[in-house]
């Protein structure tokens, strides 16, 4: 069951980036098709943006989420049991050993950041550390490094800058939408009905985009769930302690989260995220803590 959901959610993972490299090129070419009649143009400008916006997020995301997060590294004699966890955990994962940081916040949570596992990076809050037990602190700190282990950082690095770049191409295409004239002679050539296709396209594409985004999101979640107890062959850890990162009536935003950052924590850093209807869970980055908890119970 364990080895089969992993291979499930990699599979899946596979197509959702698939179809938003897919939908960044859908854009590219119809922006070029409604402004300049000439959709291989506007494909080439989406390729170049690419070319350069996502090497740029790449190369400095790290120093990004953790310096918004606010989180601050610490050493093996501050945290010894901490350290003695996460060192234990990277033989059976096979990775180097990730720099340790601590943010001080009381809510419950914790993230993993690293394009690599050797530039892996683990943070937990102080929050979660009072709160958990060993057991289920290792669990956690298994599913972060579940994360560095499946280089899910480094894919959802490569989404939220496919992300912006379609933000990018759809404002700037809805900009000209409002203020350029359309009578223009030179359209001639173009298909009503392709461009009104190519309009709505580029009106809509920044809420599937981020749609996607938010599918590649849980289902990393779910992936780095199975992946902790892969490692520590321990259920029971994993959902112990995301029933008590959930279970608090009290407020648990993380004070320094951003949303730009919310899909890296391992849960939803966001306090009404905990509480969304079903239809809003569509547009979450995390799935729900009693699916993921029953998920685990049928390991």
């Amino acid at each position: 069951m364990l080895y089969r959901q992993i291979e499930q959610n990699k599979r899946k993972t596979v197509i959702l980036v698939l179809l938003f490299v897919g939908l960044v090129l859908a854009v590219g070419a119809a922006f070029g098709y409604v402004y300049q009649a000439n959709w291989q143009s506007g494909l080439f400008t989406a390729l170049v943006i690419s070319a350069i916006y996502v090497p740029f997020t790449y190369l400095t995301a790290n120093a990004q989420v953790l310096s918004m997060a606010g989180a601050k590294a610490v050493t093996a004699e501050e945290y010894p049991v901490l350290y003695n966890i996460v060192e234990g955990l990277c033989i059976p994962a096979q990775i180097p050993m990730p720099k340790i940081y601590v943010v001080h916040d009381p809510a419950p949570n914790a993230f993993a950041t690293g394009l690599s596992p050797k530039k892996g990076a683990v943070a937990f809050t102080t929050g979660l550390l009072d709160r958990l037990n060993r057991e289920e602190l290792e669990a956690v700190a298994a599913h972060e490094i579940g994360h560095i282990r499946n280089y899910d950082i480094r894919l959802m690095t490569i989404s939220i800058a496919l992300v912006g770049i379609i933000a990018l191409l759809a404002d700037i295409g809805t900009r000209m939408l409002i203020f350029r004239s359309g009578g223009r002679g030179d359209r001639k050539n173009q298909h009503p009905a392709i461009m009104i296709i190519g309009i709505v396209l580029i009106i809509l594409a920044p809420l599937v985009a981020q749609f996607v985004h938010f599918a590649v999101s849980r289902n990393r979640e779910y992936l780095a769930d199975a992946t902790a107890v892969e490692l520590t062959r321990n259920a029971s850890g994993m959902i112990g302690a995301l029933r008590k990162i959930s279970g608090s009536d009290e407020n648990l935003t993380v004070r320094s989260a951003k949303q730009a950052t919310a899909s890296m924590y391992i849960a939803s850093p966001f306090n009404k995220d905990r509480h969304s209807s079903s239809f809003m869970s569509w547009f979450a980055t995390h799935p729900s803590i009693p699916s993921r908890i029953e998920r685990l119970e049928k390991m």
